[in-house]
């Protein structure tokens, strides 16, 4: 079963944006996280940061990209739910990891505004879900 299909047939909130719209949305924040997330990471590369810095957007990544295999792969949605407590979890660390460490590299915070925006009601989405089809 593909990934419409399966969110389709699960118990959603009225609230629940309609499917078509999470790949549009997911295209744009990709495209912030890889220049913030790339900025930080070539930081740390060329060693103007240290690399603790980039530990919670290293894991950030992990657990972002392990959403759709769990949510969709293993159709689990209590994991699944805990992975996106992880995925706003570590983005909320890595936002005060830069903003401590890089003065320079606030704009990174202010960019990721809209992926924690989303993430914080992707989060709501997901427990919500969870609950409904328990």
């Amino acid at each position: 079963m593909n990934e419409p299909t399966q969110y389709s047939q699960l118990i959603k909130p009225f609230w629940s944006p309609p499917a078509w719209l999470f790949g549009p949305v997911w295209t744009v924040l990709y495209a912030i996280i890889i220049v913030s997330f790339g900025t930080v990471f070539y930081k740390v590369f060329t060693g103007k940061l240290a690399w603790l810095v980039a530990l919670p957007f290293a894991l950030n990544l992990v657990f972002n990209l392990a959403f759709t295999p769990i949510q969709f792969g293993l159709k689990n949605n209590l994991l699944a739910s805990l992975d996106i407590l992880l995925v706003v979890g570590t983005l909320i660390w890595a936002l005060l990891a830069i903003w401590q460490a890089a003065p320079e590299l606030r704009w990174v915070v202010y960019a990721n505004l809209p992926y924690l925006l989303w993430g914080t009601f992707a989060t709501c989405l997901q427990l919500t879900i969870t609950y409904l089809n328990r």
